[in-house]
């Protein structure tokens, strides 16, 4: 704008400039050209004077100046001429300036030549005798009067110019210097040009319509960044060309993904195949999930096209961490595996010797012990579908039972009772030392957890062996011990007696009516009641299970 004001107010004084010199040079050639034939026509009148009073004499001494005079017979024949030769020159009579002199006493003309690019003034007057004596000039052309200015003009144009130049700028700058000074945030405080107020007004609308649009999507994106960021899902906005659009904190966490301040392929961060998969099927407008392993976990990637008018503008991925799901259903596989081994083993027992016995195959004498046989598989049956439904139980979050405030050492003593019956026949001791001490805990579950630790201690001990049971208090929390003397576990077992259906030895445990999933109840218990547990094992020398309670 600076630009355009200055070339116009440049622009303005040139021409303005043009035109007074125009005007200047044709007020002088008029002036000038007047002087002129004024100075002629008394020079005429002179020289007439002359004439009369001495003739050619006259003429031979005054002729000898600029002016062109011709002496002309009344009949058109020229008698003198100071610029010519008179026997050369052609008859007279029919020039304009003569015939009028003759006609009038004066006459005048103007003649241009092309050839010498002038224009000359004639003037005549009729003498006394009746000859005509003319004098004729040069006129002033604009050439030459621009040519006689041509220094002092230059110098004025020069002068004219640079001035309208600074003026020009200075003008432009003081023009655009309030139209630069608004505050585009604040155009209705702008101290400008009256004329510009109703434009400034509805920037200023425009403006605060447009923050209050900008604070409007500000609080949304930050809404949904808030949202995205707390999900633990990962959740990615992809181009059609699987570039990275945007991203939460979960599927940079769980990518490893980092901010370039540019838009990269998905790929540059993961080049699994199961990514590509999604991503390819997502391109091509299908829905897509694929199961994704990175860093010990199971990711599944929920791939979803975005159309606009059928074509594919974008694509959502989702990242969800399944790898607990997957755990839960490979352990309920084989849980389930196990379960229909283990309830199959004693189902074929009691049904061989029942069909021995339908079909007469066993003696009268052998008919106790067959039913014997029969009914420690049945109770082998009954105690392993017990376990499961407890552990069942548990799994489950021990959902439908209270937390209650117990007497941890009055519950194991009420445990251990019964046992004692089974210690004695293989003469194992079973020793209490305890406290009083309380926990908080589901009554069933806790009783479970501390018949299990016993019963195996006393299963798998030795002839002759003891057990030590011990309750006491620890800071401002409980613990509970069970210790005995018996086989110990291999240490390469240790980390696994805690699994569903292990066994270290399962023919031993079978022979002593184990289910295998005795220490698997009593650590999903102690995971209920936030209890840390604790296994030290040698084999041939015994086990000592701790179970830590949290203060109450």
């Amino acid at each position: 704008m600076t630009r355009r004001i200055f070339k116009a107010v440049f622009a303005t004084s040139f021409a303005a400039l043009a035109a007074v010199l125009i005007l200047t040079t044709a007020v002088l050639y008029q002036y000038f050209t007047g002087e002129q034939r004024r100075e002629l026509h008394d020079e005429a009148a002179y020289l007439a004077a002359g004439v009369e009073a001495d003739g050619l004499n006259y003429l031979n001494i005054a002729g000898k100046g600029n002016t062109r005079i011709t002496w002309v017979a009344g009949d058109g024949a020229v008698l003198f001429d100071n610029q010519a030769d008179v026997g050369e020159m052609e008859n007279h009579g029919t020039r304009q300036e003569i015939r009028l002199a003759l006609e009038n006493g004066t006459g005048e003309s103007s003649r241009y030549s092309s050839t010498l690019a002038k224009e000359t003034y004639n003037y005549a007057v009729r003498l006394n005798d009746g000859t005509v004596l003319r004098v004729s000039r040069t006129d002033f052309s604009i050439f030459s009067i621009i040519m006689g200015m041509l220094s002092p003009v230059a110098v004025v144009a020069f002068l004219v110019l640079v001035g309208s130049g600074i003026l020009a700028a200075r003008l432009a700058k003081s023009i655009v210097r309030p139209i630069n000074d608004i505050d585009p945030e604040h155009p209705d405080m702008a101290q400008t040009y009256p004329e510009l107020d109703p434009l400034l007004q509805r920037i200023a609308r425009q403006n605060r319509l447009i923050r209050e649009q900008m604070e409007e999507l500000k609080q949304r994106q930050q809404e949904f960044s808030e949202i995205t960021d707390n999900m633990s899902e990962g959740l990615l906005v992809l181009s059609p060309a699987a570039e990275i659009i945007s991203y939460n904190r979960s599927a940079r966490e769980i990518l490893g993904m980092e901010y370039t301040g540019k838009r990269q392929s998905v790929f540059v961060w993961n080049r699994s195949q199961a990514l590509r998969d999604a991503v390819e099927k997502a391109q091509k407008g299908q829905h897509c999930e694929e199961n994704l392993e990175l860093d010990g976990h199971v990711y599944q990637l929920i791939a979803n096209p975005v159309s606009r008018n059928d074509e594919i503008v974008g694509m959502l991925l989702l990242v969800l961490d399944v790898t607990e799901k997957e755990r839960w259903d490979s352990l309920r596989r084989e849980f389930t595996a196990n379960v229909s081994h283990e309830l199959k083993t004693p189902l074929t027992s009691i049904s061989g010797y029942a069909e021995m016995m339908k079909e007469g195959l066993v003696p009268a004498e052998d008919m106790g012990e067959m039913a014997e046989r029969i009914y420690h598989e049945a109770r082998r049956l009954m105690a392993l579908v017990g376990d499961v439904i407890e552990l069942s139980r548990l799994d489950a979050g021990g959902a439908g039972q209270e937390m209650e405030i117990l007497d941890l050492a009055a519950l194991a003593a009420q445990v251990a009772e019964p046992l004692s019956a089974s210690a004695q026949k293989r003469e194992i001791s079973i020793k209490l030392e305890t406290e009083p001490v309380t926990v908080r805990g589901i009554p069933r579950v806790l009783e479970e957890m501390i018949y299990n630790l016993c019963d195996n201690a006393v299963k798998y001990n030795k002839q002759g062996g003891s057990v030590l049971i011990q309750v006491r208090r620890i800071g401002k929390g409980a613990r509970l011990v069970v210790e005995d003397t018996g086989i110990g576990i291999p240490f390469e077992d240790q980390e696994r007696v805690f699994e569903r259906f292990y066994r270290v030895d399962k023919s031993h445990s079978r022979e002593m009516g184990g289910t295998g999933l005795g220490l698997s109840i009593v650590k999903h218990g102690a995971m209920i009641h936030n209890a840390r547990l604790r296994l030290d094992s040698e084999p041939g020398k015994g086990t000592r299970i701790q179970v830590d309670f949290p203060f109450v």
